[in-house]
């Protein structure tokens, strides 16, 4: 049974264990002991501190990289802490990985004016949040490259799930774009998600990078009218992009500048994914919102 190391355990990693459990000898890495993680070998170590990081050398055969990036600048230092703790004493005959999966974002594409999106287009992060995750993809691909190992990177978009709705915009009102101005989003059950990393993790044909993304082809109001719907709130105004940009917080009007339709053909078909909740309507009727 190869070992997986997991680094980043949060909503996704917990979602996903029962699917790893038994297919991988897990262990994680964790900045303190975490009494949910009882069932997982915890190794301590922090990403921001290279030098706790050396007991990962030679650790696992699977690494899934889950783990966000800093919150400010345009690079991510926590990734090349990682892969460099990992290659530290290869020289030294200590195995690297033989796979590492990066779970990234969809928004190093940045805006693409509504038009469908596949793995070859070509990454315009226009954020510096996309620009960390873009920075962290570029790392893994060249470190994987330069050393034999396989890579996978997830390009993933709005994760939702029971507790993770817009709900907090609908109570305060926070307006979206009228139809003639607004931008397509794309969507992912946190569930799937989970099911995706497993499935990146264990097919033979995972090579490279996936749009992690469901078939919905929905535009952002839409979205939120659906949510709205399903919560019993009320569906937020429509305003045209000059007020939005005077009225709606800022990092909600960044994602109004972007617009695209992620094509997930490449994934379905090397990885072998059957979304359990492949529209976002399939999503909320599952999750006990709806009337």
């Amino acid at each position: 049974m190869e070992t997986l190391l997991i680094v980043g355990c949060g909503d996704i990693a917990r979602r996903a264990l029962p699917l790893l459990k038994a297919r991988y000898s897990l262990c994680a890495l964790v900045r303190s002991p975490d009494p949910a993680l009882a069932a997982v070998e915890q190794i301590e170590g922090d990403l921001d501190a290279p030098d706790s990081l050396a007991p990962l050398a030679g650790r696992a055969r699977l690494v899934a990289h889950l783990a966000p990036p800093p919150h400010t600048g345009t690079r991510d230092p926590r990734t090349r802490n990682l892969l460099a703790a990992l290659s530290s004493r290869a020289k030294s005959g200590v195995m690297l990985p033989r796979r590492f999966l990066y779970l990234s974002t969809s928004g190093v594409y940045g805006d693409c004016a509504g038009e469908r999106v596949d793995e070859a287009r070509t990454a315009c992060p226009q954020s510096d949040r996309a620009r960390r995750r873009f920075d962290a993809e570029r790392a893994v691909s060249g470190w994987g490259e330069g050393n034999g190992v396989e890579t996978v990177i997830l390009r993933v978009p709005g994760i939702y799930a029971q507790d993770r709705l817009p709900l907090e915009h609908l109570v305060r009102g926070v307006p979206v774009l009228r139809a003639e101005d607004d931008v397509y989003t794309n969507h992912i059950h946190a569930d799937d998600l989970a099911a995706i990393v497993a499935a990146a993790l264990r097919s033979p044909r995972a090579s490279g990078t996936y749009n992690a993304s469901d078939d919905s082809v929905m535009r952002m109001g839409d979205w939120l009218d659906l949510v709205a719907d399903h919560a019993r709130l009320v569906r937020p105004r429509r305003v045209a992009r000059a007020e939005a940009a005077r009225s709606v917080p800022a990092e909600l009007l960044l994602f109004m500048s972007e617009s695209r339709r992620l094509s997930n053909e490449r994934m379905k078909a090397d990885l072998g994914v059957r979304l359990r909740y492949p529209t976002v309507a399939d999503g909320l009727a599952s999750i006990g919102v709806a009337a």
